[in-house]
């Protein structure tokens, strides 16, 4: 299309462009995990050395590690499971 400064046409009101939507994330990298999440990459990097399932399920793709929105919710949702159960289980072992 030539432009209206060059060729002194004026533009055409009818075939305005809309703004192209941005492409959703799915995923997430570690250290934008753990800045959304609140904790260090060095605590993240020490709960996967661990190896007793605290850390999100990661994917790799090429050479970065990404984990999806779906996995980080599972996780939320299994260390909020793990601490209200701690002191459940404390209580127990008290009364005994």
């Amino acid at each position: 299309m030539a432009r209206p400064e060059v060729c002194g046409r004026k533009p055409s009101a009818g075939k305005e462009l809309a703004p192209k939507e941005p492409t959703p994330r799915l995923a997430l990298s570690i250290p934008e995990f753990c800045e959304a999440h609140g904790i260090s990459e060095g605590m993240f990097y020490k709960m996967k050395k661990q190896n007793r399932g605290l850390t999100p399920r990661e994917m790799k793709i090429g050479t970065r590690t990404l984990i999806t929105f779906e996995a980080a919710a599972k996780w939320r949702a299994e260390r909020e499971a793990a601490s209200t159960a701690s002191p459940e289980k404390a209580r127990a072992k008290r009364e005994q």
